[in-house]
C-alpha cells in the first residue's frame, strides 16, 4: 500500500468508529463528499467492501470490523508515543504548511510571523502563495488563509485582520487620455486590468456598492493578471485601471503616482481568516502560529 494511503485508513477508522460519514467528516475537519469518495477509492484499491451503507446508518462489514480492530490500538499507541515524545521538547517544533494569497502574505501574515520564526527556531514554516482556492486537506496543508466569506463551513476559522476594501486606481498619464469614470458602468469604455481566478478559471467581476445598491461589472482590457503586484505595476505604467486592495496602493496614491477613482463606490470586504480542521488546534507549534496571527481588534 502506498504511504499516502495510510491517511485514508485513518479516515476509514473515523467512519467505522462514528458509524456516520457526517460525524466522521466533522471530526476530521473535511467535507463529507471528500470523505465518502476517499473511502470508496480505498475499497476499490483493496478489492474489499469495508462498510455497509444504508440511508440511515453506516456499519463495518466483517472485513471492515477486522480492519478496525487491527488499526485502532495501533493508532492509539502511536498517538500516545508522539504525545510523550513532545514532552522532551523545550519549545514548540514542527513544520506548518499554509496556503494563502499574495495580498494576505504581504499585508498580514508575513509581518506577523517574522518575529515568531526568531522566537521559535524549531518551527518550520512553509507559506504557499496561491491566489486560487485550495483543498487544504487533499493538498496536505495544515491551514489556509482566505476572506471570511470564502472559508469552508466545516472548518475552525480565526480572524486575523480587520475588514478592508478594493479601490480602483489608474495613473495620471492614463487618466489624461481617458476621462475618469464617475459610475462603475462607465468602466465598460475603459482599458481595465483584469484579475483571473486560477481555481475558478474565470475573470473577477468587479464588485461595487453605494447607498445599498450593489453592482458587479465585467470589465474589458488588454491585460489579465493573477498577481496584485503585477496589476499595480501595469497600472503605474499606464496600462489602464486596476481594482486593488487599498493598503497595497496607499503609498502610490499619496505620492500621486496613482489616482483613485470611484471612491464612493468601493465597498469593504470581510477580513482574512486562518482556517483549519479541528485536529490541528492542539498541536503546540500550530497554536503558536494561530495565536500570532489572531486579530485582537473589534
Amino acid at each position: 500500500m502506498a504511504r499516502g494511503q495510510f491517511n485514508h485508513l485513518l479516515w476509514f477508522l473515523a467512519v467505522a468508529e462514528e458509524r456516520s460519514f457526517t460525524r466522521a467528516a466533522a471530526k476530521l475537519g473535511i467535507a463529507q463528499s471528500t470523505l465518502s469518495h476517499t473511502i470508496k477509492r480505498l475499497e476499490t484499491q483493496m478489492g474489499i467492501r469495508l462498510l455497509t451503507r444504508t440511508t440511515r446508518n453506516v456499519a463495518p462489514t466483517e472485513a471492515g470490523e477486522r480492519l478496525r480492530q487491527s488499526l485502532a490500538p495501533r493508532v492509539q499507541e502511536i498517538e500516545t508515543e508522539i504525545a510523550s515524545l513532545m514532552e522532551f521538547r523545550d519549545k514548540p517544533a514542527g513544520t506548518i504548511r499554509i496556503t494563502l494569497s499574495d495580498h494576505a502574505f504581504d499585508s498580514v501574515v508575513w509581518p506577523k510571523l517574522r518575529p515568531v520564526l526568531i522566537d521559535y527556531p524549531d518551527i518550520k514554516l512553509e507559506l504557499n502563495v496561491d491566489n486560487g482556492f485550495r483543498n487544504i486537506i487533499e493538498d496536505g496543508f495544515d491551514a489556509g488563509i482566505r476572506l471570511g466569506e470564502s472559508v469552508e463551513k466545516d472548518m475552525i476559522a480565526v480572524r486575523i485582520n480587520p475588514d478592508w476594501r478594493l479601490v480602483a486606481v489608474a495613473s495620471s498619464g492614463y487618466l489624461k487620455m481617458h476621462p475618469a469614470p464617475v459610475h462603475p458602468e462607465e468602466l465598460i469604455g475603459h482599458n481595465c486590468i483584469n484579475h483571473r481566478h486560477l481555481s475558478a478559471g474565470g475573470l473577477y467581476a468587479w464588485e461595487f456598492e453605494k447607498d445599498g445598491q450593489e453592482l458587479r461589472v465585467r470589465v474589458e482590457g488588454q491585460l489579465a493578471l493573477n498577481s496584485s503586484h503585477a496589476m499595480i505595476d501595469a497600472a503605474l505604467n499606464n496600462y489602464g485601471i486596476a481594482y486593488i486592495p487599498e493598503n497595497t496602493v496607499e503609498q502610490h496614491i499619496a505620492t500621486g503616482d496613482l489616482v483613485q477613482v470611484l471612491d464612493d463606490w468601493s465597498p469593504f470586504f470581510s477580513g482574512y481568516y486562518i482556517y483549519y480542521p479541528s485536529r490541528r488546534q492542539n498541536l503546540p507549534a500550530f497554536k503558536v502560529i494561530v495565536d500570532a496571527l489572531r486579530y485582537s481588534g473589534n
